[in-house]
């Protein structure tokens, strides 16, 4: 293989009652990347398209986890780079998971395949780490694996593919504002009560038994956080109102995606979800944000190869 065009689409992660360890893959969201390979040695970025980003690879999530695949896997050869970025970076929707997760699953492929799934996820956490300051597995991971991931452990990497309830449908919001990951992690506290873990440990629990089983009345009594939200939500416009509507238009549960500004709501069928995105749109207009807004099944098989040759 000389060269591969991908998807590398979007995620939520931090879902509710899943910090850092809870996310699901988008569908008809996300970058696109070509990656060939170059007589020159290394990795080069030769063209960025969309919303700007650096093209050195030293500075770029896409270069810095390929490096580290590099580190590995030896290669005799280089590779050229081309993203057309339509996540936008500080959108709370995986951009730079999207770049980091997309780059190492391609380079991977030229290569023959010779890194295991947790190898790449591992790798591209050495870019969302760049990012955010931490080494995040909850987007990176269903991007990887497709649809909804539980990362159990990150030393040794170990992540659970979970199933995904046929009629269920996430609409994301997101006001067109910039949350930057490493801003806001810093407004978490370092330590929380015992009552709100157990609390936590609990609705994650059932979260992931309400999967298993498809039901959504389960899933709906799960989807709360007690420990992030309450912090992050004032990073948020109108947070609580969104919140508010979203379920009173029949939404599963809503909460912040990833670091925000995006907002996510999970539904029972594609009506209902028009319906939430309906009233969560409305929320805004009073205020003159732009937003942006989606309505998607779950992804299940994550990155996609458009076309390789």
């Amino acid at each position: 293989m000389e060269e591969i065009r991908i998807f590398c689409p979007a995620s939520v992660a931090n879902v509710s009652c899943g910090f850092d360890v809870l996310g699901f893959c988008l569908d008809g969201i996300g970058d696109e990347m070509i990656i060939r390979k170059s007589k020159q040695k290394g990795v080069q970025i030769i063209k960025v398209n969309g919303h700007q980003l650096t093209s050195d690879p030293r500075k770029n999530v896409a270069g810095i986890a390929i490096n580290s695949l590099l580190n590995q896997h030896q290669s005799e050869f280089g590779f050229e780079i081309e993203i057309t970025k339509r996540i936008k970076p500080g959108s709370g929707i995986g951009s730079s998971a999207a770049s980091s997760a997309g780059a190492v699953f391609a380079v991977n492929k030229i290569l023959g395949d010779p890194a295991s799934k947790n190898d790449l996820i591992n790798f591209a956490m050495d870019g969302e780490k760049f990012v955010s300051g931490k080494a995040i597995p909850d987007n990176v991971s269903p991007l990887i694996y497709g649809g909804f991931t539980l990362t159990r452990s990150t030393n040794p990497i170990d992540v659970i593919k979970l199933p995904i309830p046929d009629e269920l449908v996430a609409v994301i919001i997101h006001p067109q504002i910039e949350i930057k990951t490493v801003h806001s992690r810093a407004v978490l506290k370092e330590n929380i009560p015992m009552e709100l873990a157990i609390k936590q440990w609990g609705n994650l629990a059932g979260m992931i038994s309400g999967l298993y089983e498809n039901n959504y009345d389960l899933i709906s009594k799960c989807l709360v956080d007690e420990i992030v939200e309450p912090h992050r939500s004032s990073l948020i416009p109108e947070f609580y109102t969104l919140k508010n509507k979203a379920i009173e238009a029949g939404a599963l549960g809503c909460g912040i995606s990833g670091s925000g500004p995006s907002v996510f709501a999970l539904t029972k069928g594609r009506e209902i979800a028009n319906n939430v995105a309906h009233e969560m749109k409305k929320v805004f207009i009073p205020h003159n944000i732009e937003i942006q807004c989606y309505i998607s099944k779950i992804n299940p098989n994550g990155i996609k190869i458009i076309s390789s040759k």
